[in-house]
């Protein structure tokens, strides 16, 4: 990311914890056989779908620098209908819009869409990144993490349009 997240900094008031969550975090966010592009865009959609600025923040910030387009990512608010989409995109945006809701509200033919497009290995690993994020949606939303200058500066500029307010992330 280029600095040290608020969030990594609470979390290391308990060493073992933290260790704990930088294996998993590596496990969930390396290499897999599911695109990179996909895994950045189902954490955004997951973090937006829990309503957490501080996530939402991260991963729009995080997708940009990974080089998924501008318009790619301002159409995120639209991915059922917009053509910068694929088919296997939206199944995959849907599941994790799906299932970072309480409760979850991912269906049978959900699933069935994601199988169309995905393995079994590429989907264990997009439910990996939702799961990753749902823990760090509740992290941050319950200890009002202060959003950093860097995040919070893109999120300023490409994300208010959309409504975002950094809220209770507010430096």
């Amino acid at each position: 990311m280029g600095f040290l997240p608020n969030s990594m900094l609470i979390m290391a008031r308990k060493p073992g914890l933290v260790e704990a969550f930088a294996g998993l975090g590596l496990a969930v966010q390396g290499p897999s056989a599911l695109p990179d592009e996909i895994k950045r865009m189902a954490a955004f959609m997951a973090s937006r779908a829990a309503g957490c600025v501080y996530c939402q923040t991260h991963t729009h910030h995080q997708a940009a620098n990974a080089g998924i387009s501008a318009d790619k990512l301002e159409a995120l608010w639209d991915y059922e209908t917009s053509d910068l989409f694929s088919e296997a995109e939206r199944s995959a945006l849907r599941v994790a819009q799906s299932a970072a809701q309480v409760p979850n509200a991912v269906t049978g033919a959900d699933m069935s869409a994601l199988k169309q497009h995905f393995s079994d290995e590429q989907i264990v690993d997009l439910v990996a990144v939702i799961s990753l994020f749902g823990f760090l949606n509740r992290w941050n939303d319950t200890f009002a993490t202060a959003l950093e200058e860097e995040p919070s500066a893109h999120a300023a500029a490409h994300m208010a349009a959309h409504g975002w307010d950094a809220g209770k992330h507010a430096r």
